[in-house]
């Protein structure tokens, strides 16, 4: 049986939820991995930056654009020690213009998922997956990337039925 990590990077405060700026105590992406770790019995790991963008919204989406512009790479507060012992890794996060926050970015450039599966997951306000498939797939040459999940963060708390199918799918 294969070994199972959930990687993923969230934000709660301030967020654009099905047309508007809410305020969230758990950011959709976590919902959606709790729900993973739920149906699959996988360990969570969760990508924090060292200096988090700010807690208003428009104020965050200003900070991660400019990273996104600059190409950044955002340093880590922690890593998992190694990544050996996995073979599968479901990897969250929020669409962020077309593709994955640079955090994530900088997490991925971090390890060598050579012979590994990366089953990707993300939430968005309708943009979709965007990029994000082929830049893991760029990112991490020599694994497998898996079909990615969409999910709406506005009815992220009623997906469980669709995150079970997709795992199903990931078997």
């Amino acid at each position: 049986m294969s070994k199972k990590l959930i990687v993923f990077y969230s934000r709660a405060d301030e967020n654009y939820v099905s047309g508007e700026i809410r305020q969230l105590s758990i950011g959709n992406t976590e919902i959606a991995a709790g729900m993973i770790k739920e149906l699959t019995g996988a360990d969570m790991f969760k990508i924090e930056q060292c200096k988090p963008y700010d807690k208003h919204y428009n104020a965050c989406i200003a900070q991660a654009q400019d990273d996104q512009r600059r190409n950044a790479r955002p340093q880590l507060k922690a890593y998992p020690e190694n990544l050996d012992s996995y073979d599968v890794i479901y990897l969250g996060y929020p669409n962020y213009w077309s593709t994955m926050p640079m955090a994530v970015f900088t997490f991925l450039e971090h390890f060598d998922f050579s012979g590994k599966e990366i089953h990707p997951f993300c939430t968005h306000e309708g943009s979709g997956l965007g990029r994000s498939m082929d830049d893991i797939k760029k990112l991490c040459p020599n694994a497998h990337v898996g079909e990615g999940l969409a999910i709406r963060g506005g009815s992220v708390q009623h997906c469980q039925s669709k995150i079970g199918t997709w795992i199903e799918k990931t078997r």
